[in-house]
């Protein structure tokens, strides 16, 4: 890393892409500041093990990835329970809820996204409606699945899986209602919905499609039922919303800097403000691996995203390429994503196949750019995932339909 040494560094946010760019910078250069602000109260917690957690497999410490020790002997100045309010790009100063202001020479926003609410008739005020974002959410999370015997869940995202499996593996019984025709809609087709549901079903789970939850019914200020779009009720003790993240960049409103979807980056993650960067969930970064912009929102992606904006930061010129995976448990199987794989994404065609496999039945979808392999999702065995991996980064090219079927065979 080519660092320019002694510099002020501000990063907002304290999750993966944050605490590993304080991190690489610290390296960097000895000699810097660094501030790190977080509105939690919590150091860097692993978001990825909470489904683990909600469902008992794993304690909290193992949660737990920094503690306050850690940011002390790194020197890395942590605000927690702080809001950045403003930015001025100008004079290069970051404005807080209390504190500061805090001067730059280079700021990271990976800020995230804040949960979108339940907003049906009714959801207002009343206590048991959750969603899962946080190490707060998961714990009040918990305390409810154990006092609870029934439970909906709202969402077709992981979030909602996720959910839904927690309470489930807690011995609740659990309703998912989606609004969409299969689960993952962005990401899967119909055939893979319909082994998600499968797998759900078999569980015990209940998934109902075409639905959504018009009116919660409260009794004493905690659900009774909830009534869907449909007319139909299902009994409900608590409620567990999965509708996606609103990314949080709102407070950069009064600056020039570009924000569509996310915080529009180049594919070294500067923003079109010089000395400004943006990584992680809220990023829409220039992917070179596809040659056009998007968000992506995986913890691979994250942790990529924190390293490379350390080095330009620090002075460097280095460009974001990776193949961003993501794997979760998905009740007695699991499922993986690797690189690109967005269904409505004009410029990609995909193949998918359903096939008998070791422990079931296993899924492969494969997603191509004119013909390269830019994407894959797994349902079942991970056979041949690092495979595919390699396959991606190195830009394999499949140019006949007999090439692309071959992928079905790859272990």
């Amino acid at each position: 890393m080519a660092a320019e040494l002694g510099r002020k560094y501000v990063i907002i946010g304290n999750g993966i892409a944050g605490t590993t760019c304080a991190d690489q910078l610290r390296k960097a250069d000895p000699a810097c500041e660094i501030w790190m602000i977080t509105n939690e109260p919590y150091p860097l917690y692993n978001r990825v093990s909470l489904p683990r957690y909600l469902q008992g497999a794993l304690p909290e410490q193992k949660v737990m990835m920094r503690d306050f020790a850690w940011h002390e002997q790194m020197r890395i100045t942590l605000l927690t329970e702080t809001l950045a309010t403003r930015v001025d790009t100008d004079g290069r100063v970051v404005y807080l809820d209390h504190g500061g202001p805090l001067p730059y020479d280079a700021l990271l926003v990976c800020t995230g996204g804040w949960a979108n609410k339940l907003q049906a008739p009714g959801a207002a005020g009343v206590a048991n409606i959750y969603n899962f974002v946080t190490l707060d959410d998961t714990r009040e999370l918990i305390a409810r699945a154990l006092e609870s015997k029934e439970a909906v869940t709202i969402g077709g995202s992981f979030i909602a899986y996720e959910l839904t499996e927690g309470f489930n593996v807690r011995g609740v019984h659990v309703t998912w209602l989606q609004r969409g025709p299969y689960w993952l809609r962005a990401t899967l087709d119909e055939e893979g919905g319909m082994l998600v549901d499968e797998i759900a079903r078999a569980h015990g789970v209940d998934v109902v499609h075409g639905e959504e939850i018009s009116e919660v019914v409260a009794a004493n200020g905690v659900p009774r039922h909830v009534v869907g779009s449909s007319g139909k009720t299902y009994p409900a003790d608590v409620i567990g919303v999965g509708l996606g993240l609103t990314l949080n960049h709102g407070f950069l409103a009064e600056t020039s800097i570009e924000r569509r979807t996310g915080i529009v980056t180049n594919e070294y993650l500067e923003t079109n403000v010089p000395g400004v960067y943006a990584a992680g969930d809220v990023a829409e970064f220039h992917d070179v691996m596809v040659g056009g912009h998007h968000t992506m929102g995986t913890w691979d992606n994250a942790l990529a995203h924190g390293k490379v904006a350390a080095v330009n930061m620090a002075g460097g010129h280095q460009e974001y390429r990776d193949v961003p995976t993501y794997t979760s448990p998905l009740f007695n199987t699991n499922i993986a994503v690797m690189g690109i794989a967005e269904t409505n994404n004009p410029t990609l065609t995909s193949i998918s196949r359903t096939m008998p496999g070791d422990k079931g039945k296993d899924y492969r979808k494969f997603f191509f750019q004119e013909n390269r392999l830019v994407g894959a999702v797994f349902i079942g065995s991970p056979k041949g995932r690092k495979k595919v991996v390699e396959l991606i980064r190195t830009g394999q090219e499949f140019a006949t339909p007999t090439d692309r079927a071959g992928l079905f065979d790859v272990r």
